[in-house]
């Protein structure tokens, strides 16, 4: 069995609401085993022999009469970016906070991705994922133009953003 987690975009945001333990059952109906959800943001780990995210998707859009798409990562991806270490040239308290973007599919090879100086930094991009530190703002926000970054990648890029701080919760 391989463990994956889910990242659902655009869940408990407007009328995109959807109980967690409603979606561990639908899950778990689904026939995963060791189905966790993580945090009211759309996290759900989960083991199954096969790639879930079709299925998974389909069966979101039935119950809750919205679509939702999945990104997937699997167990052995998830522990890769957590040894990467990937916020290694920022200390490890400060006035920001480190995000990830995970991306449904690889970014085109030679994209430019830029930060907002004093907004928010591109920590490191990868094939798949892009690491992102947004800096609190006197309002409290942390890297407001955050919320305009993936306007930087190419129309129809299915991509979640998550705090960086939920990865190491969702193995365990």
């Amino acid at each position: 069995m391989t463990v994956w987690v889910a990242f659902l975009r655009a869940v408990n945001v407007g009328k995109r609401q959807m109980k967690m333990a409603e979606l561990k059952a639908l899950c778990e109906g689904l026939g995963y085993t060791g189905v966790k959800t993580i945090l009211a943001s759309g996290n759900v780990r989960f083991e199954t022999d096969h790639d879930p995210k079709a299925e998974l998707e389909a069966a979101i859009e039935k119950r809750w009469g919205f679509f939702s798409e999945a990104v997937m990562r699997n167990g052995d991806e998830i522990a890769a970016m957590l040894a990467s270490n990937p916020f290694a040239a920022y200390p490890t308290e400060g006035p920001f906070h480190r995000y990830v973007m995970m991306l449904d599919s690889p970014l085109p090879k030679g994209l430019k991705l830029a930060g907002v100086p004093g907004d928010h930094d591109v920590a490191r991009v990868d094939a798949r994922d892009i690491y992102l530190v947004g800096y609190r703002q006197p309002d409290g926000r942390h890297g407001p133009g955050l919320d305009k970054f993936d306007r930087q990648l190419e129309k129809g890029t299915i991509a979640t953003t998550r705090n960086w701080n939920t990865i190491p919760k969702v193995l365990n």
